[in-house]
């Protein structure tokens, strides 16, 4: 099935998937052009960089944390550690794709210590929910990333809402999402504890375990000995807050507001990933604060694509699915929330008429 061509700000219904596109097939067209230009070579020397930029400035973020010692100026240092751990989390997701290196031994460990040690979520729980996020985008009852127990994003999810709280929440959802973001890293943390206690079968489980109490033994311990006891709750309230609203709104544009397909959908790859997903225009600057996010259709599309590359990439893609008339969604970051919120303000609203009548 085919939809209007176009880049367009309005976001189009399609259907979803076939896992692998056949020889022959518009993806495989697509893919011996990507492969053609070079756009899946690794980018080592861009990786090695950014890991080690980063890096350093998340130590010099602790050493700030040191020097400045008990002052309630190091609320800027937890400021400055939120933009920092989701930096981290940027190039965790990276490794988890297999965007740095080719072997996957070299990409769990880099996904390891950035994501267990340095910022203290679980790298295998998030690799296995993210990948089934890829294989059904925006698939009702497939796509992990609709099952949020907070929101609705269906009117199914709405009125399945039974508690005085979830039904709250769903009526007023659209104004809710940013404070509810605030909350997102301690689900995260709670999540990643979650499955590493649950007897999942997650391939580095002990080693997971034994990073993510470093790093909250680390974090813990140099915050307390640095700081009373008020300020040490305040400094990590407003990191993690941060850190978490930082996260929610680097992926709140990718895909909400999109079609949502229901189970047996089968359309092809292709379209499946191109019409679920919402490119977000932006300079270096977006294409840095997001994390390259923000190339959401070509990250998709192909997931193990460096980082750098995926701009380079977004002309080729976006004329083939203009001559293959697939409709290519493409807008601004204030527009991608707006989006956003305008889809969770329609789904609440079965709720807010049952509440008036």
């Amino acid at each position: 099935m085919t939809t209007p061509a176009a880049s367009t700000n309005q976001p189009r219904r399609g259907n979803a998937v076939q896992r692998v596109a056949a020889p022959g097939s518009d993806y495989a067209d697509l893919l011996h052009q990507v492969k053609a230009a070079g756009l899946l070579q690794r980018r080592h020397g861009y990786y090695l960089t950014k890991i080690a930029v980063t890096g350093g400035l998340f130590v010099a973020a602790w050493t700030c944390l040191a020097v400045l010692g008990d002052s309630w100026w190091q609320l800027l240092v937890a400021v400055f550690l939120a933009v920092i751990f989701t930096q981290i989390g940027f190039l965790g997701h990276d490794a988890g794709h297999r965007q740095i290196f080719r072997s996957k031994r070299a990409n769990d460990l880099v996904g390891l210590l950035h994501a267990n040690l340095a910022v203290g979520l679980s790298y295998g729980w998030w690799v296995d929910k993210h990948q089934r996020h890829h294989a059904h985008p925006n698939q009702e009852g497939r796509d992990p990333d609709l099952d949020i127990g907070a929101l609705a994003f269906t009117t199914r999810q709405a009125r399945a809402k039974r508690g005085p709280v979830t039904r709250f929440i769903a009526r007023h959802q659209r104004c809710l999402l940013f404070p509810l973001l605030l909350l997102e890293a301690v689900q995260l943390h709670v999540s990643s504890v979650q499955a590493l206690t649950g007897g999942r079968g997650l391939r580095h489980r002990w080693w997971e375990m034994l990073l993510l109490l470093l790093h909250a033994a680390g974090y813990l311990t140099a915050v307390l000995l640095v700081l009373s006891p008020l300020k040490a709750v305040a400094f990590i309230v407003v990191q993690q807050a941060l850190f978490g609203l930082y996260l929610g709104c680097s992926f709140a544009p990718n895909h909400k507001g999109m079609p949502i397909n229901a189970t047996d959908d089968r359309t092809d790859f292709l379209r499946r990933q191109v019409l679920t997903a919402r490119n977000v225009r932006g300079g270096w600057l977006v294409d840095f604060a997001l994390g390259g996010l923000n190339y959401q259709i070509e990250h998709h599309l192909f997931p193990s694509m460096p980082r750098p590359n995926l701009r380079r990439a977004q002309p080729l893609v976006r004329s083939f699915c203009q001559q293959h008339d697939v409709s290519y969604c493409e807008t601004a970051l204030l527009r991608s929330y707006a989006q956003t919120l305008h889809h969770l303000h329609d789904v609440g609203r079965p709720l807010r008429v049952t509440t008036a009548a």
